[in-house]
């Protein structure tokens, strides 16, 4: 067995990836052999920021049991979310920013988990508390995960904190986030060159809701119609994971970061529990969604409430 493995969640963000990366270096400082590393493909905005700072994505890995006896999880807690055999390993520490569910262990954990929009405003103060220095290149990497979460600090989920800590890492990065944040979030925006399933598992989570099995998939753009041009391919490919996962419902998110507007692409048996959370109705599987763009803060919540009176 070998290093302690430090990974987020599966269809891994940029907050996954970088954040990893940041408490491994962490970690790494405090003088534990740890390695980052990834559960899914790397994203255009994820290589955008990667590239910027000069870091090599992290090694993808299937399971962990093989290499590993013990595990840190980063931006994620859900079973569902971690690596297929995360029951045969020990979860030493949990670094979070989402909902607690399908978490439990037989043994204590040191388990951190604070309502900022991001992973890396927690690390960022964890780094602060153990009185480490931030490496240049880190602090680029972890803006570049608040810059990600926060779409550039317009999301619900942007708290003072997170606004705080990335002037902070702005500095220390030595680069200008509104113009590289910008960049970066149009690098992740540009999704021509995906395929279907492509576009469908940039960012994918698997939620469970009262015993339902929900998949909330978020795609960022400039313009939303481009990707509704690919409606009827994006239909059939989200049936064939409905049936392979045995979905009750799957959401696609289709998020304008420009405009800060979300369009909802709803297909399942339980489409009707969608309407009710949004007091809305589909049309042809699509609904109108003003003013959200977070999933986290602005879909999940909703939809666990309405599955949760049925």
């Amino acid at each position: 067995m070998s290093n302690l493995l430090i990974f987020g969640h599966k269809n891994p963000d940029t907050d996954t990836i970088c954040s990893a990366i940041a408490y491994a270096d962490l970690k790494s400082q405090l003088g534990y052999q740890v390695e980052a590393v990834r559960l899914g493909e790397i994203s255009s905005e994820t290589a955008y920021a990667l590239e910027t700072f000069q870091v090599e994505a992290p090694r993808f890995i299937q399971s962990a049991s093989s290499e590993t006896k013990e595990v840190i999880l980063v931006d994620h807690n859900e079973h569902q979310q971690s690596v297929d055999d995360i029951d045969s390993v020990h979860v030493r520490e949990v670094i979070d920013h989402h909902r607690i569910a399908n978490f439990e262990t037989a043994d204590p954990v040191y388990y951190r988990a604070e309502p900022v929009g991001c992973t890396a405003t927690i690390i960022y103060k964890i780094y602060q508390e153990k009185g480490l220095s931030i490496p240049k290149h880190i602090a680029g990497l972890m803006l570049s995960a608040i810059i990600s979460d926060s779409l550039l600090f317009k999301s619900p989920t942007c708290t003072e904190e997170d606004v705080a800590v990335a002037k902070e890492l702005e500095r220390i990065a030595e680069i200008e986030a509104a113009t590289y944040g910008l960049n970066m979030l149009k690098a992740g925006a540009d999704v021509s060159s995906k395929t279907s399933k492509e576009l469908l598992t940039i960012d994918a989570k698997e939620f469970s809701m009262n015993d339902f099995s929900v998949e909330i998939a978020q795609v960022n753009t400039v313009d939303i119609q481009e990707i509704l041009t690919r409606k009827q391919e994006l239909e059939t490919e989200i049936n064939s994971t409905i049936k392979a996962r045995n979905l009750d419902l799957y959401v696609l998110i289709i998020t304008d970061i420009l405009e800060n507007n979300s369009t909802a692409f709803v297909i399942g048996e339980k489409t009707a529990v969608f309407e009710e959370a949004f007091n809305t109705s589909l049309t042809q599987h699509i609904a109108s969604l003003p003013g959200v763009v977070s999933r986290k803060k602005q879909v999940v919540p909703p939809l666990t409430e309405s599955f949760l009176n049925k």
